[in-house]
């Protein structure tokens, strides 16, 4: 809820174009306000990679490095996928999570990959049970993934492990 308060100008000609500069600074830094504290409401929003979507950004980077509170809503997991050459975006496939390898087990989280070969989701995902991904292609090829250590998939896949990549 707002407030309104009436000012009146100042008699004085010097006072009333100070309090008018003033005024305008005021009114530039409420405006500021309302417009930070709205892009923070938009991060606790859930967010999650969709087939044909391009709203994701730096693709093989390590999506938690910012999407962790600091910076950008708060992923769960997040990663890219890569065709077989390594080096351009698988897009539109999906990866499933599964408590059992090679596609075994109970499908805990299936997580769409956006159409920039990016995936992310801030819904949680419980990680202190094993969970072994799969990653697919939009035609349907699956590569079976080891056990994930966490759902920073980025932060060893294309640093010191294989990229994720699909046929």
């Amino acid at each position: 809820m707002f407030s309104v308060k009436i000012v009146f100008l100042p008699q004085n000609n010097i006072m009333r174009k100070i309090f008018r500069k003033n005024s305008l600074y005021v009114l530039i830094a409420l405006s500021a306000m309302f417009t930070i504290s709205s892009c923070e409401d938009d991060d606790n929003k859930t967010a999650i990679s969709q087939n044909g979507k391009k709203e994701s950004h730096k693709t093989g980077a390590n999506c938690m490095e910012c999407h962790n509170g600091t910076e950008g809503a708060v992923f769960s997991v997040s990663g890219t996928v890569f065709q077989e050459d390594l080096r351009n975006t698988a897009p539109d496939g999906k990866i499933m999570l599964y408590t059992e390898p090679e596609g075994n087990g109970e499908l805990v989280k299936t997580i769409e990959v956006d159409g920039l070969g990016n995936f992310y989701t801030t819904e949680n995902v419980d990680f202190t049970q094993d969970l072994y991904p799969v990653a697919e292609s939009k035609e349907g090829n699956q590569k079976y993934m080891p056990v994930a250590a966490s759902g920073a998939c980025n932060s060893c896949h294309g640093e010191t492990e294989d990229v994720i990549w699909v046929e």
